[in-house]
This record gives C-alpha cells, structure tokens and sequence, in this order.
C-alpha cells in the first residue's frame, strides 16, 4: 500500500471509493436545525447509556444494537457515518458513572441456625440435674471432667479435620467424622476410668462421650434440628423437675433413650453423607494441622472449668451465649467485606477493620453483662473469658490457628496452677490470666485482620 488506511469511516483523506455524481448534493435532506434536534432528542433518549460510555466506540456499538442504518445516520441526524454520530452523542452526554449495585452478603448467616446452637450447647446439662442423684457427682465429679475435656479438645480437632475435608467433599468429611468420632470417644472414656471410684461413674462418664462425639458429628453435618429431636426425652424428663420426683426409672430413661436417639440420628446422618458421590482428591490433610485447634478446645475447656468452680451459672451463661457469638464471627466477615468494597486506601480499610471489630466484640460482651449480674457472677471474670474465647475462635476462622492456642493454653496453665496450688494471686488468677490474653488476642486480631488480603 502506498500510504497509511484510517482506523476509522470517512477519515480525513478523500474518499477514493464512493462515486460521486456531478452536480449531486452532499448535504443531508433534512436542514441542520431539524438534524441537530434529532440528535439531541436522540441523546436525551439514550443519556443513561451513553453516560456511562468510556469511549465513543461504546456510543457506536450501543447505535448499532439500536438498529440505525446508515441512510438514517445520513437523512435524520445529518452525520455522515455512525462513528461519527457517535462521537457527537459522546460529546453531548455528560458522563456518568454508577456504582454497582451492591453484592449479596457472602457471610449472611443464619439466624435461627446460630440460635439453635447456642440452646444445644447448654441442654445436655439437663442429664446432670436428671441423673445427680444416682451417683453423687459431688463426691466423683473428677472422671466426667476430665472425660470432658479430653473429649471437647478431641471434638475441635476432629471438626477441623472434618470441615476441611468438607472442602473436598461431603463423603470425605463423614469418612473423617465416621474413623475419628468412635475413637475420641472410646480415649474420653478410658481416661475417665482412671479416675473414676465406681461403676455408674464410669457408666456416666462412657454415656457422656458419646454424647458428646455423636453431637459433634451432628453439628458438623448441620443436623442442628435433628439433634434437637433427638434431645426430647431428655427436656421432658427435665420439665417434670420442678413439679414432683420423677422416680430413678425416669431419671435413667429419659437421659439413656435421648442418647441413644442420638447416636441413631448420627447413624442415619453418616448414611446418608457416605452416599454422596466420591471426590476427585482424596489425599487428607495432615494431622499436625489440626494439633492448635486440639490444645485451644483443652484450653478453652480448663478456663470454662475454672469458671465453673466459682460461678456454675455464669458457665450456662457463656455456653449459651456461644449461638450468638458464632452469628457475630459471621458478620464480622460480611461486615470486613463491605469495609473492604468500601475504601480506597489500606489505612481506611485498618481503620474501618478496627471499628467492626470493636463493635462485633462489644456485641458479644454487652448482652453478658447483666446475664451476669442476675446470675450473680462477677462480671469481670465472665467478659474477659468471653472476650478470649470469641477472639481466639475469629482468629482461628481467619486460619490463625497456632497463635490463639498458645494463648489460650498460657492462660489456662498459668490460672490452673495458682488454683490447684493455691498461689497468688489466688482467685484473681483467672480474670488476670484471661485478661492478659483477651488483650494479646485483640492486639494480634487488629494486625492480622487489618490486611486487606484477608478478607479478599
């Protein structure tokens, strides 16, 4: 070629491939007054698409869709091409740039799923006040402690084993759930044996486990309501409490027909998660991965039992608040993400980071505070525990497992010892030990959490 070809229709160079009659007239038909209207209608028309344009192509391809052929280019709005009657409607239309239409919430939780939750934690207490009697937990309280908490620092363990198999498949994760249930159970009741003074202790302290591992594979699988189906017996045995004596046949049966309830509906629930379909990979992950999780259920477990001993009640409580503050760990993230969509900067977003934390925290906290006073408790020692717990577990839901154990477990050793060998500061141990590691947690969650990466 012997010279350069413009990019676009009717280029400055002349045109060599139209012909042109003599004598014919290149003006449009129609005046420049009544083009120049068209036009203009023509803008106001499509103004809310052509704002939004980066460029007059954008006008070009959207004139086109419209349907505008060449000769109505030509004869209605006097352009001699579509390029360049939409580089005039570019021009003419100002710009205007929306904002998207907001996202749906990725971490909406669930309401009434949070709630039920909270209830089931606390409802398996009810066997206690059914069953005290029968075997005196005042004098052999020791082996379901410690079957208890072999058993919940073995439940966290397994639940992240079985969340993250989750990821690969449900069959995975009730192959994980199915090997790993029966033999935490079978561990928790062997230690409590060696603790244990008598046959109905080792008998409760059996029954407890598997309870307690059977309930772990039900809420892992969201089996919530099916659990608490499973818990009937059990609340009408409680109910009858206040009114007469139920008798020892019912303050067996009741406890012993909701476990086995129990252990049916998770036979069922593994059933029908082994049926689904097989992952493509099938490789676990590996055990050391789940070792944090393990020692903050212990951790968590002692520092509960040393409230306990003080204040019973405040431990109802915490458990029972733990449905809300599973919902609050789901809107901290819904709420880091709109932070997120919401700022330009990193330190807006720290910023931003740093007030819905604060303000997640303090909606955990402020509803125990005269949950506290009713019950008696000291508030002090109930908010910071609750303050430790709830930060270790955003942490962990962050994947920052190994620093909320060490914590957790240094505040759980150092409050156990000065309790058991009565050192100072006495039973101001607990609420310094939480205390201090409420504040290393909250310190570490504004560092790791104020990255935006986290949240991506």
């Amino acid at each position: 070629m012997s010279g350069p070809m413009a990019l676009e229709p009717g280029g400055t160079g002349p045109d060599t491939l139209a012909l042109r009659l003599a004598g014919t007239p290149t003006r449009p038909r129609t005046g420049h007054r009544s083009a120049r209207e068209a036009a203009s209608r023509l803008a106001a028309d499509l103004a809310d698409r052509i704002g939004p344009a980066v460029h007059p192509y954008e006008v070009a391809a959207l004139l086109e869709a419209e349907g505008l052929t060449a000769d109505q280019i030509k004869e209605r709005y006097g352009h001699p091409d579509l390029f360049s009657l939409a580089a005039a409607l570019y021009d003419q239309v100002p710009r205007t740039f929306p904002e998207p239409a907001p996202a749906a919430d990725p971490w909406r939780p669930d309401h009434l799923r949070c709630l039920l939750r909270g209830v089931l934690f606390a409802l398996p207490g009810l066997a206690y006040l059914l069953t005290a009697p029968l075997w005196h937990p005042g004098r052999h309280a020791a082996a379901p402690i410690v079957a208890g908490l072999v058993s919940w620092a073995w439940g966290q363990a397994l639940g992240h084993r079985a969340y993250v198999r989750m990821a690969t498949g449900r069959r995975e994760a009730a192959r994980t759930l199915l090997n790993g249930a029966p033999l935490g159970a079978a561990l928790a009741t062997a230690t409590a044996v060696l603790f244990a003074g008598a046959g109905p202790v080792i008998l409760v302290a059996a029954a407890q486990s598997l309870y307690l591992a059977a309930a772990g594979v039900l809420l892992v699988l969201a089996r919530e309501r099916h659990l608490l189906a499973a818990l009937t017996p059990l609340i009408a045995g409680a109910a009858l409490l206040p009114w007469h004596e139920p008798g020892t046949a019912l303050r067996t049966g009741a406890p012993l027909l909701a476990l086995l309830a129990t252990l049916a509906v998770t036979a069922h629930a593994l059933h029908g998660a082994l049926a689904a379909p097989a992952a493509a990979d099938g490789t676990p992950p590996r055990l050391s991965a789940s070792l944090p999780y393990g020692l903050f259920g212990l951790a968590a477990g002692v520092l509960v039992l040393l409230e306990g001993r003080q204040e019973p009640y405040a431990v109802i409580v915490l458990t029972v608040g733990m449905g809300p503050a599973e919902w609050l760990l789901y809107r901290y993230r819904g709420l880091a993400v709109a932070a997120l969509r919401a700022t330009a900067t990193p330190a807006g977003f720290r910023l931003r980071s740093a007030g819905v934390l604060g303000l997640c925290l303090l909606g955990h906290l402020l509803p125990l505070l005269p949950a506290a006073l009713l019950t008696g408790a000291a508030p002090a020692t109930l908010l910071l525990l609750a303050a430790t717990l709830w930060t270790a577990l955003l942490l962990q839901a962050f994947g920052a497992a190994w620093p909320p154990a060490a914590l957790c477990t240094a505040a759980a050793a150092g409050a156990g010892a000065a309790t058991l060998l009565r050192l100072p500061p006495g039973p101001a141990a607990l609420p310094l030990c939480c205390g201090a590691a409420a504040l290393c947690l909250v310190a570490h969650a504004l560092w790791l959490l104020g990255s935006p990466a986290r949240h991506a």
